[in-house]
């Protein structure tokens, strides 16, 4: 179990090493080395998703490990509550941040091996502090510094604790 202790409350993930192994590890990984610490939510759509572990409160982004594989076809879905691999168009792409589905968003998932059909890779799931979420869900948002959906309001993850 992983506890994100954010301005808002605490968060806790628990992260599927069975059918994701390589995006979990990864996430668990970046949790251990405190790379979390101190990051923001950065973007938020209602009705959508929220997410984060990319950019500090001052916006910057923050250097990364090199990408992993997209293992959205694995077949886990993105529902309400789980964590998933943010990525750019490239399918294998995903590094350290992911978002947490408002919804469900089956429109992310997988559907064939093509820059459009890879889907997001789903790794683990919000077990405690949804109501955490949904209250980060109804933050305004903003255009800032070249991104948009950014909270006016800060969501910060002060430190990320994991417990064995």
């Amino acid at each position: 179990m992983i506890i994100f202790t954010t301005n808002f409350g605490d968060i806790e993930i628990e992260l599927d090493f069975e059918h994701a192994p390589v995006s979990a590890k990864n996430f668990l990984r970046y949790c251990e080395e405190g790379f979390y610490d101190g990051t923001i939510f950065h973007r938020v759509i209602k009705g959508f998703m929220i997410q984060g572990g990319g950019f500090t409160a001052d916006m910057d982004e923050k250097p990364t490990r090199a990408a992993i594989v997209n293992e959205a076809n694995k077949g886990l879905k993105n529902v309400i509550g789980t964590l998933a691999m943010a990525r750019t168009d490239a399918p294998h792409s995903a590094t350290g941040q992911f978002f947490i589905n408002l919804a469900d968003n089956a429109f992310l998932d997988y559907t064939t091996t093509t820059n459009l059909g890879w889907g997001y890779a789903v790794f683990g799931q919000v077990s405690v502090g949804m109501d955490v979420i949904n209250k980060m869900a109804k933050v305004k948002t903003t255009s800032k510094d070249g991104h948009d959906d950014v909270p006016q309001e800060m969501i910060i993850v002060e430190k990320v604790i994991v417990a064995q």
